[in-house]
């Protein structure tokens, strides 16, 4: 009896290791389980083998990374990851207390079913639901406001992760332009995020709860911006011929305002598990290229947590590690991004600036005015 419930623990164990470990199962996964042997050169490698190599690599550093990571975002300050650049001391950078990393995409992609996956996995929240999702029975739901999410749950976290109501695949410049906004003004928790079809009723009842709380919490600067995409629902309209989803992710993922530096925004892909195992390989490939970016480097492929929610650590290892490195990757790049505090010298300068360009537009105005008034006279002399 000992043996037969052993044995049965056993084939559990691999029916589950065989279900986050899905790529074993794609062709050429043997070529690339040759590779373990030496160390060929990257370069020379197809899209696809380096794919599998980067798949292979999560899995082999998940087991022993995950704790690891975690630990040290627990410890992380805002500023831990900045090194000294440009003979700049760390007094004089303008370091945040808080470092801010939106989650944007369009609707359904699940960005806030990713906010309640890294309360599992960082927070050891379990399967409580901090954010609404809209799976199952609130399947029309949408995140109408900026939700800021300490998902540390920790009142000396170092980082919030902001989760954004989603765009809309038919409207591209509007998304574009909202973003560029929250970029360059910043966000807010509870920030309405209105759009044009939004009922009248509705926005009058939203707008009235919302200016007697929204002004009272902290206006953050975005510090990295994670870009989510429902590969999933991409890899079938391609499939139909559509190209309008695969277009609208890459004019959001190129938009300038995203750039920290020189750096991309990360990119997580999502509902993966309801394509097949070509089908999700293939749809990751054809992303990475249209979107002009490696597919092993700064590419994730997560699943989400779902409604009924379970702990992600314990049944998919690889998508916790994959999670957690993404948060670790999005404050390495916030660090290298901050920027030096700006001086007295430096604003009176700015006020100068600005003050002689303003006399010189006036002078030119007048300028044309009395030439104008010349000319009037020399045709009636």
């Amino acid at each position: 009896m000992k043996s037969q419930v052993a044995f049965t623990d056993e084939d559990e164990c691999e029916s589950c290791r065989l279900a986050y470990c899905w790529w074993r199962t794609a062709t050429k996964f043997d070529e690339c389980a040759k590779l373990k042997l030496d160390f060929p050169d990257v370069s020379i490698l197809t899209p696809r083998l380096r794919l599998l190599r980067e798949l292979e690599r999560l899995a082999l550093i998940a087991p022993d990374g995950l704790n690891e990571l975690r630990h040290k975002l627990l410890g992380y300050r805002s500023g831990d990851f900045w090194v000294p650049i440009g003979g700049i001391n760390k007094e004089d950078m303008d370091i945040p207390p808080v470092n801010t990393i939106l989650l944007v995409g369009f609707s359904g992609s699940g960005k806030s079913s990713l906010i309640n996956l890294m309360y599992s996995i960082l927070g050891r929240s379990g399967l409580i639901p901090f954010a609404q999702t809209s799976s199952g029975s609130c399947s029309n739901y949408t995140t109408m406001y900026m939700e800021e999410h300490n998902v540390l749950r920790s009142m000396r976290s170092g980082f919030c992760v902001y989760d954004s109501r989603g765009f809309d695949y038919g409207r591209t410049r509007e998304a574009l332009e909202e973003l560029s906004s929250w970029m360059s003004e910043g966000v807010h928790h509870n920030q309405l995020c209105l759009r044009y079809r939004d009922s009248k009723m509705m926005t009058d009842d939203m707008e009235n709860d919302d200016m007697g709380s929204s002004s009272k919490f902290v206006l953050r600067r975005v510090n990295c911006v994670i870009v989510v995409a429902n590969m999933a629902e991409i890899y079938q309209a391609l499939k139909a011929g559509d190209l309008k989803p695969l277009e609208a992710i890459r004019q959001l993922f190129c938009c300038a305002a995203l750039r920290n530096s020189n750096e991309n925004p990360l990119v997580i892909l999502t509902h993966g598990d309801l394509l097949s195992t070509e089908e999700r390989i293939d749809g990751r490939l054809k992303i990475c290229e249209c979107l002009d970016i490696s597919e092993a480097n700064g590419v994730y492929d997560i699943v989400c947590l779902t409604e009924y929610g379970f702990l992600e650590e314990e049944c998919d290892p690889v998508s916790a590690y994959a999670l957690t490195e993404v948060v670790y990757r999005a404050l390495l790049i916030a660090d290298r991004g901050q920027l030096p505090k700006k001086r007295f010298h430096h604003r009176a300068l700015l006020i100068l600036l600005c003050l002689v360009r303003f006399i010189g537009v006036c002078f030119a105005f007048l300028a044309d005015v009395c030439s104008k008034l010349g000319e009037k006279e020399k045709l009636r002399i």
